[in-house]
Order: structure tokens, then sequence, then C-alpha cells
């Protein structure tokens, strides 16, 4: 039994061989601007899951910004998809606790639906090809981060 167990494990290449393309997803920032998958093919795209009562997820957040803004002009596009609050709630969080990133409300995006997650934050890496490439759950710092981004081919400079 155990043999066979084992050899059917080994019949599945590891997740990073063959990245899954990501889901047909879509949406709006607060702002207003609109994306899809197609709209962002040709960027690297890391999607930030989070809730404005996670303690983690505001730990994380001064990283979340740190690479927005210093992998923007090398095609970084962070979308931080706020999950089961109201676009109210987030807008007054927001007044408070400006992002340098772009916010999603999850009720503008199918995003959570296409990227589900018992626990907050998670990290969702989608490379140019419009592949995903990295997931990291939980928060890690900026430095895991940056090694996440790697996985695009996005190197720390």
């Amino acid at each position: 039994m155990a043999a066979l167990l084992l050899s059917s494990v080994n019949a599945f290449p590891p997740a990073g061989d063959h990245p899954e393309l990501a889901p047909n997803f879509r949406g709006q920032t607060l702002d207003g601007e609109r994306f899809s998958a197609e709209t962002l093919r040709g960027k690297v795209v890391l999607i930030q899951f989070w809730a404005t009562w996670c303690h983690f997820c505001r730990g994380d957040q001064p990283a979340v910004d740190a690479v927005a803004r210093d992998y923007k002009s090398r095609g970084l596009v962070v979308l931080a998809v706020n999950v089961g609050e109201s676009k109210s709630k987030v807008k007054r969080y927001l007044k408070e606790s400006p992002r340098e990133c772009n916010v999603v409300a999850a009720e503008d995006s199918n995003l959570p639906a296409m990227f589900p997650s018992r626990g907050f934050p998670l990290y969702v890496l989608i490379d140019r090809d419009g592949r995903v490439v990295g997931k990291q759950p939980g928060a890690g710092g900026e430095n895991a981060l940056r090694q996440l981004l790697t996985k695009a081919g996005l190197e720390p400079e």
C-alpha cells in the first residue's frame, strides 16, 4: 500500500515545474481603474488578499507598499484585494492607513472566488505570461515578498 501511494505521488510533477494559467479574473480598483487577466498580460501581478481586521495584514502593509513602489518601473502591478468587508469600511480604513498599491474591494472583483483562502494574508504571483508561479500563505515581510517575486523573474536590486 505504501509503495502504491509513493508511486502515485511521484506521478505528478512538482507544482513549480508547470505553472497553471491564471483564471480569467477581472475587477476594478477603488480608484475606478478596470483590470482583467488579459489587460495585465505582459506585467507581473502580485495579488494580496487581506482584511482590515487582520493584524498580520497590517504588519505586512509597509512591505507590500515597498515592493509595489520599488518594482513598479519593472512592470509589477500589486492588487491588494480586501475580502469580506464593505467598500465603505475599506475606504474608511484607507483614510487612516493609505496604501501605495492598487486596492480592490471584493465586491468589485471575482478574484476572491478565483483564489479562495481560509487565512490572511494570501499572496498569489502571476508572471508576464499569465501563469500562477507562486503562492505564499501568511505574512512574511519584505524579504519574503522580494524572494517570491524572483519566481516571476523580478530579481532584487
